[in-house]
């Protein structure tokens, strides 16, 4: 007897996660139940990972090649193939709870009227597991604001709609940071998003070839400011000068003095992340080598602090 499945396409993009890919796939595929269909995106890998998926999924698995465009063109090819109503997103380290669809489905039937659902997760920084500061109430959110204060989407943690997604214009095709809360603003600018507080997810920090920890300068016609609403009544404004201000200390730390200035003059409308700014304005202030030693001592100590939970 064949298996029931959900009414939910797997999108999961891949570039050189050889490493990883296995464990991240069969989380998808050892599912207590299954999706419509799992599409793997490669996003032309050098590594052999795509072997590995052919080797893992068999014909259970859709693999798609394309030559390297990034993340967000490989995920919205794989939107564009999906036929699934909802879509969710798995990045090639990261990893599900073997009942994530299950307890998923279980909460969207809860609250159908929604575009976006998000899940809670860990952070697995390879030496310890720690638990995300996310909403710890189920049901609707208000996106901007709860997200000022802390996660309610990540990829790894986010089904959407198909039809938003489509309507949305997908992801902005080039950018390299920052790519998934561009995409988050308009859904949410769109529709409702509910949030489920069950850690079902493991967010990989430590995983190779993690495209956050490696930078280099946006090539796109995307950017945060084409976000601002003048007219917008919640919190959209406040949480992109937020996204942009962070993106803009790894465009200073990483040499990009007249980009950071840009952000820090345009964003300065900005009331809630005030301490960013300043940050932003002290690591530009300071002479270009001794940026990134800063930062990391700054990175550093922040991450001990959230991991006592401080």
């Amino acid at each position: 007897m064949e298996a029931m499945h959900v009414n939910i396409s797997v999108v999961i993009p891949l570039y050189n996660k050889a490493a990883e890919i296995e464990r991240t796939l069969r989380s998808v595929l050892e599912q207590s139940l299954p999706p419509l269909e799992i599409i793997v995106v490669d996003d032309g890998s050098t590594d052999g990972s795509a072997a590995i998926v052919e080797r893992v999924g068999g014909e259970r698995v859709r693999l798609v090649r394309q030559q390297n465009r990034g993340v967000s063109a490989a995920r919205n090819r794989g939107i564009e193939l999906s036929r699934g109503e909802y879509v969710a997103f798995l990045d090639g380290d990261d990893r599900w709870h073997p009942d994530y669809l299950k307890c998923l489905a279980d909460f969207m039937t809860r609250y159908p009227d929604c575009g976006a659902y998000g899940v809670a997760f860990y952070v697995d920084s390879g030496d310890s597991m720690v638990l995300a500061d996310t909403p710890q109430v189920e049901g609707e959110v208000d996106f901007f604001a709860e997200s000022m204060q802390r996660y309610v989407l990540i990829p790894s943690a986010a089904t959407i709609r198909r039809e938003v997604l489509l309507d949305v214009g997908g992801f902005p095709n080039g950018m390299r940071m920052g790519e998934d809360q561009f995409l988050w603003t308009k859904v949410a600018r769109k529709a409702k998003v509910a949030f489920l507080p069950a850690p079902l997810v493991v967010y990989s920090r430590a995983a190779s070839n993690r495209s956050a920890a490696t930078y280099r300068p946006e090539q796109t016609i995307y950017s945060f400011e084409q976000l601002y609403d003048a007219e917008a009544e919640d919190l959209s404004n406040e949480y992109i000068a937020r996204v942009a201000l962070g993106k803009a200390i790894v465009e200073s730390v990483s040499g990009g003095t007249q980009r950071a200035k840009q952000a820090a003059k345009f964003f300065s409308y900005n009331k809630l992340s005030r301490k960013l700014m300043r940050r932003l304005k002290f690591l530009n202030f300071l002479p270009r080598w001794m940026r990134p030693t800063v930062h990391r001592i700054y990175c550093a100590l922040a991450w001990r602090v959230k991991q006592r939970g401080l």
